[in-house]
């Protein structure tokens, strides 16, 4: 175990998954204002923890509109990805003018946003992939194709993927590989290789994927149980990425078997990953919402990933920067 005199406040992260676009970070729960808008402080707690770049998840045709005009209002530092999520595929075959004309709107988001032409704000595509544990939303056939047609798209506009997969890896893989993402991480195609996020697959699995060329991205979701942890440790530091992911979700609480590794965790370094918080009803002002996760909480998930490698946080840190600058093209964040 790393000694906690082994970490240094000054650590930086990018948070690669948080929905900022997301209305309780504006005080709206089910469409209610419950207290005041705090999204500034959100953005200044991440920065004192050390978050120095996040990309907002954008898993619809109208959420990655909100991701990318609100990266583009948000200043340096603030990316967005575009694509759509594995539950809401059924949008495509609803779509009143059809699904080729929902993708195209997403491509033109895509000229109008990305390098070299564009902005510059949307570094990936996606959200996109499977997600078997809510075929309610959205059937294994629709999910299936769509995670295809997407993964064509992104190799057309030369992207990095940002993928989910839950209870779907056999899929998962056979469409990746059909796609030419294979050890060639997709160049073959003309794609970029990517990220698959909010892991919570087996060791098995993620070996596989890392063989791919695919990095992990981990978070509170990721660090569950004792297998895990396990999995967490066995990620290559080389293919890791760290996430609040789905932030306001996926919070670290105390079931989770990740949450005794806090203990250790220096009260300088706690107040800055887990601020004080109150609960939303009795808002105070500059404290975090309780059960409302936040970008400044991935310094948490690299100290728990830190602890169960037994390396520094600063270790830990590093390499995850370097691998997301370097599949985001995010040069500007070591200028």
């Amino acid at each position: 175990m790393p000694p906690s005199g082994d970490t240094i406040p000054s650590t930086q992260f990018i948070d690669i998954g948080v929905n900022l676009t997301d209305p309780v970070f504006r005080g709206l729960y089910r469409g209610k204002q419950v207290h005041e808008d705090d999204f500034a402080n959100v953005i200044i707690r991440a920065d004192a923890a050390g978050v120095k770049g996040m990309m907002i998840t954008g898993g619809s045709l109208h959420e990655s509109r909100e991701a990318v005009d609100l990266a583009n209002s948000s200043g340096a530092g603030i990316y967005a990805t575009v694509g759509v999520h594995p539950t809401r595929t059924s949008q495509l075959e609803s779509y009143p003018s059809g699904a080729a004309v929902y993708l195209g709107l997403l491509e033109e988001l895509i000229e109008q946003n990305s390098k070299p032409k564009g902005k510059g704000k949307i570094v990936a595509w996606g959200e996109c992939g499977l997600d078997y544990d809510r075929l309610q939303f959205s059937d294994v056939d629709t999910q299936k194709k769509h995670f295809a047609t997407q993964l064509k798209l992104a190799q057309k506009h030369g992207l990095p993927l940002f993928l989910h997969s839950r209870s779907a890896h056999q899929d998962f893989v056979s469409i990746c590989r059909g796609a030419g993402y294979d050890k060639d991480g997709g160049h073959a195609n003309g794609g970029k290789s990517g990220v698959v996020h909010s892991f919570t697959g087996t060791e098995a699995e993620m070996k596989e994927l890392v063989e791919m060329g695919f990095y992990i991205g981990l978070n509170g979701c990721s660090l569950k149980t004792e297998e895990n942890l396990a999995v967490a440790k066995a990620v290559p530091l080389e293919r890791l990425m760290l996430e609040t992911a789905d932030a306001p979700w996926c919070t670290i609480t105390t079931p989770h078997s990740s949450y005794h590794h806090l203990k250790a965790l220096p009260t300088d370094l706690r107040q800055l990953y887990f601020p004080d918080s109150c609960k939303k009803e009795k808002f105070v002002t500059g404290k975090t919402v309780k059960g409302r996760n936040e970008p400044c909480a991935t310094g948490g998930v690299a100290w728990i990933v830190a602890q169960v490698k037994g390396v520094s946080i600063d270790e830990v840190a590093t390499h995850a920067w370097k691998n997301t600058v370097g599949l985001f093209g995010l040069s500007e964040l070591d200028e």
